[in-house]
């Protein structure tokens, strides 16, 4: 597939718009890990290449486990995610696929239980975040780095 135009050229203030927003996120409550799982979880819906490459490699170099990596898609089965991070995949998902009914009650609630309104803000966020490069870069077939 043939890469097409240079979002970063052709929109620069919009890039560098949303390259402001990732560097506020640098600044968040969530640790790195469990903003890696967001971007590999979002990606891995959208079915990013790009993201995903850049993401488990990103979570592998912050000490995230192979393992975890791999059952990420599954993490509804297994008991290697903690309930923090289950709420945070919950929200990911439901916030992804928006088109499925969003957010729900259950899991903002769930949520509540767990996190602040401040903290849920950002994981929303993280988010939105994630699906906006996910689209950026399959909309202009940006191709995984070696």
């Amino acid at each position: 597939m043939k890469a097409r135009m240079n979002m970063a050229e052709l929109q620069p203030n919009a890039y560098t718009a949303l390259i402001s927003l990732e560097k506020a996120l640098h600044h968040i409550s969530l640790s790195p890990i469990e903003k890696e799982l967001i971007k590999i979880r979002a990606s891995q819906i959208n079915a990013c290449a790009f993201c995903l490459n850049m993401h488990t490699r990103d979570a592998r170099k912050i000490g995230e486990t192979e393992k975890r990596i791999y059952l990420l898609n599954a993490w509804k089965e297994t008991s290697l995610f903690s309930e923090r991070e289950h709420i945070i995949l919950a929200f990911t998902e439901e916030v992804t696929l928006i088109s499925q009914g969003g957010l729900s009650d259950k899991t903002y609630e769930a949520g509540l239980k767990i996190f602040s309104e401040q903290q849920i803000s950002e994981i929303i966020m993280c988010i939105v975040a994630i699906n906006a490069w996910n689209r950026i870069a399959i909309a202009t077939h940006l191709q995984p780095e070696d």
